[in-house]
């Protein structure tokens, strides 16, 4: 059983509406550019092509060969920057937050989806190249949600103060983080090539950008990543006009308010946004902060009132000093697909969700929408512990069931006592249902005791169940404790293992032949949850 596939909606894992979307409810179609497969593609190059200028193409590449001046040097990716001032070639993207060595492991599952992707496209459209790029969240200022990553069920955590952009924070106090993470490691073969990497990326970097631009290159430079920050001076240029029109027309709030009551009117009523915008979705960012900028009655301000602006001397900003201005989360794949020519973005649930709100506000700016892709979900399980759970009697998909109900479906199934008390429920509505016919010829006045007295005896069946199958664990205890340890192991905290473990505990037992295997099992166009068995 080295793979198996399993609905998402099977799961339990995720939530309705990305299940109606992979399920290409109809509803969800007016949200999208279209129900991904690999035959979308082909109008989606046409629209995309018409709307790329050879000379948004020189600027991308400008910035990217600087941004890689200090970078091992890699032939495929060079190739790769080189490809997109073709006007044949488009890109692939997916985004994240700089989560220290790489964070939760479905960061690294993202990643191999954009680059199969590509791989597969240029399979299906062999006249057209296709670039796979990863664009680093640096302009993020949720300091909390980045400074810390789990290893082994421990959490390691960088203590510092911080309130501007992730991506511009100095590494100096990272040192005593990095040496815990080294005792964590070990000394095996494995252990050492991920010191070596350390050395490499935040030993020798001074921002937390620097560090995971080169930690993401070490990883997947040979398969020709793309990394791009887009905290850069020059590229913000090119937003200018999407800047101002924030700042004048607030387009953002009023398009993306009307996708949501559509939303709510075509697909469900009791939907609730992902985002909901604000009146101006930019951040005025420096070195020391991000703060958001709101409407007053004499033009601008900063949200924390340190400073103002009139709108003429706001606008001025924009033009001698774009880099100050960030989009926030509903702006920035605007800013995203201005500057690339890409055609699909690759997204976990939570962010597929809000590019939902956004196609309408696309289209009131004049930039092509692209395809939406829910990225690969997988659980990594060793063939040791996949036979485990053949023993049990188990198979992957009942392993998705939370831990009290999948211990209680064992231990009913393993237990030499019947502890199913449905047929006496049965056989006691058959009373009852006599009773109250009995009552209603009659004295129906009787009919609130017989109710009550229904109640209380379902309610002591129900705790006398309850009971026989807590006694029961206590008999079976062994097989409770195998169950609950397994479970834990490959469901941690309750939660899917891909949000909760990190990269580098599996890098530790499989070494350079963990990735090959992801390659391998992860298919970006399979959209059901990998159940991937490693040797």
């Amino acid at each position: 059983m080295p793979l198996t596939r399993i609905p998402y909606r099977n799961t339990g894992y995720f939530s309705p509406l990305i299940c109606d979307l992979v399920d290409q409810h109809p509803a969800l179609e007016a949200f999208q550019t279209k129900a991904i497969d690999s035959d979308a593609f082909k109008a989606q190059i046409k629209h995309k092509e018409a709307h790329f200028s050879e000379s948004a193409r020189q600027l991308l590449v400008k910035a990217l060969k600087q941004q890689y001046q200090e970078l091992p040097d890699s032939e495929l990716v060079n190739q790769n920057i080189a490809l997109l001032t073709v006007p044949t070639t488009f890109t692939i993207t997916t985004g994240h937050q700089l989560n220290l060595f790489t964070g939760p492991l479905y960061f690294v599952y993202k990643i191999i989806s954009t680059i199969k992707l590509c791989q597969q496209l240029k399979v299906k459209y062999p006249k057209h190249d296709f670039v796979p790029v990863y664009w680093m969240a640096t302009e993020d200022h949720d300091f909390d949600e980045i400074s810390f990553f789990n290893f082994k069920g421990k959490k390691i955590k960088w203590s510092q103060e911080s309130s501007g952009a992730v991506g511009r924070l100095s590494l100096e106090e990272l040192a005593p983080l990095l040496h815990r993470f080294e005792q964590e490691l070990g000394e095996s073969k494995s252990a050492n090539k991920i010191k070596q990497w350390i050395k490499q990326t935040y030993q020798s970097a001074s921002t937390l950008a620097e560090a995971t631009l080169r930690l993401v290159h070490e990883l997947f430079a040979d398969y020709g990543l793309v990394i791009l920050d887009a905290d850069n001076p020059h590229l913000k240029e090119k937003f200018i006009p999407y800047i101002k029109n924030e700042l004048t027309q607030n387009t953002c709030e009023k398009v993306v308010n009307q996708s949501i009551q559509e939303l709510k009117d075509k697909y469900n009523k009791a939907y609730s946004p992902q985002v909901n915008p604000r009146e101006i979705n930019l951040f005025y960012l420096t070195d020391e902060k991000r703060e958001r900028i709101v409407n007053t009655t004499s033009g601008f301000a900063l949200a924390d009132g340190e400073k103002t602006f009139s709108a003429e001397e706001l606008l001025a900003e924009v033009d001698n000093y774009p880099e100050r201005f960030s989009p926030n989360v509903l702006m920035r794949p605007l800013y995203q697909e201005v500057l690339l020519p890409n055609l699909c973005y690759i997204g976990g649930g939570g962010e597929i969700a809000y590019w939902l709100q956004l196609k309408n506000y696309f289209k009131a700016e004049n930039i092509p929408f692209p395809l939406l892709l829910l990225r690969n979900s997988a659980l990594i399980v060793s063939k040791k512990n996949n036979q485990k759970l053949a023993r049990l009697g188990l198979d992957p998909e009942t392993m998705f069931l939370k831990r009290t109900p999948l211990i209680n479906k064992k231990i009913r199934e393993i237990s030499n006592i019947d502890l199913d008390l449905q047929p006496f429920k049965e056989k006691l509505t058959e009373q009852f249902d006599y009773l109250e016919g009995l009552v209603a010829e009659t004295d129906p006045s009787f009919e609130g005791t017989v109710n009550a007295q229904k109640q209380k005896q379902f309610k002591g069946i129900d705790r006398l169940e309850k009971r026989l199958l807590n006694a029961q664990k206590k008999k079976l205890v062994d097989h409770v404790e195998r169950l609950t340890a397994l479970h834990e192991l490959l469901f941690p905290h309750e939660s899917l293992q891909e949000r909760q473990a990190n990269f580098f505990e599996f890098y530790l037992d499989y070494g350079d032949t963990l990735l090959p295997h992801l390659f391998e099992n992860l298919d970006p166009l399979k959209l059901e949850f990998s159940w991937i068995e490693l040797p």
